[in-house]
């Protein structure tokens, strides 16, 4: 097995988030591809199945589940696709939809890749839920920005998005892991979407990831997707519109994500970034 490996949303081996990436997986069973992302260890890795026209199956897998959808190794796949196979467009056929991929080469000779997400949606966050969840990460509700209400958001994979009022506690991450995993796992939670405002367009974000085995990503596409989704189904943005979302940089992981938001309520999101192979 043939297994890449790349940073996600950063052009510096030593930010993003890094993930497997399997560019033909064919044969290749459920149970190898799980023992297979688990030795890795990454956050994610990807299994990519080509198609006769050129389009990938595609499945994700994290060090202890598989996930529906996972951004970071989506956009790794689309850069390790065009490194053997040249820049373009990209179908991926996933779990929860097709996902169209492009890439493009910048002057300096890096290649960034923009994924369309799933159709996005909301959800009502129950009361007895955030009570919950504010307890395992140990927040209270005075840490929460009003302007910003909590709510599930989905692009792929389901993410509550909750907003701290100030960036100090965001970066203040010290919450209970396996509280949270348990509430994560009843619901069909993939990560939780922590989030900071800055300015209109600019975002910094965290994502605890419990369920995969992973305290924290550095970078999460699917969130940021869902983060879109969530603004727009709000009015918190006056759309079409692009956001630069910062993350990873309190793990020591900066990395970098935009945003694109259409104006039309169905459209996917866009969610742009670079990947590096790492040595």
């Amino acid at each position: 097995m043939d297994i890449l490996c790349y940073v996600a949303f950063s052009s510096d081996p030593r930010g993003g988030n890094p993930a497997g990436v399997v560019l033909d997986s064919a044969g290749i069973d459920e149970a190898t591809m799980a023992a297979t992302a688990a030795e890795v260890g990454y956050s994610e890795t990807a299994f990519a199945v080509p198609r006769p026209d050129g389009s990938l199956d595609i499945r994700y897998f994290s060090p202890q589940t598989e996930v529906p959808f996972c951004g970071h190794a989506t956009i790794a796949t689309a850069v390790a696709h065009a490194s053997r196979h040249g820049v373009g467009r990209l179908l991926l056929h996933t779990k929860v939809g097709s996902v169209p991929v492009t890439t493009s080469t910048a002057p300096d000779g890096s290649v960034t890749a923009t994924l369309v997400s799933v159709e996005p949606r909301t959800a009502d966050l129950t009361d007895a839920d955030l009570v919950e969840l504010l307890a395992a990460l140990r927040w209270s509700a005075t840490d929460l920005d009003p302007a910003l209400p909590p709510q599930v958001a989905y692009a792929g994979a389901w993410h509550p998005v909750i907003a701290a009022a100030d960036r100090a506690r965001l970066a203040d991450l010290d919450y209970d892991m396996p509280a949270l995993n348990a509430l994560m796992a009843r619901r069909g939670w993939t990560t939780i979407a922590l989030v900071h405002r800055e300015s209109d367009t600019v975002f910094h974000a965290r994502n605890p990831f419990p369920p995969g085995g992973v305290v924290e990503d550095p970078a999460t596409g699917a969130a940021a997707a869902a983060l879109g989704g969530y603004l727009r189904a709000n009015g918190l943005v006056a759309p079409p519109t692009v956001l630069t979302v910062h993350q990873g940089v309190d793990m020591g992981r900066p990395s970098l994500l935009t945003v694109g938001i259409p104006a039309a309520p169905s459209s996917g999101i866009e969610v742009t970034g670079t990947a590096v192979p790492l040595s």
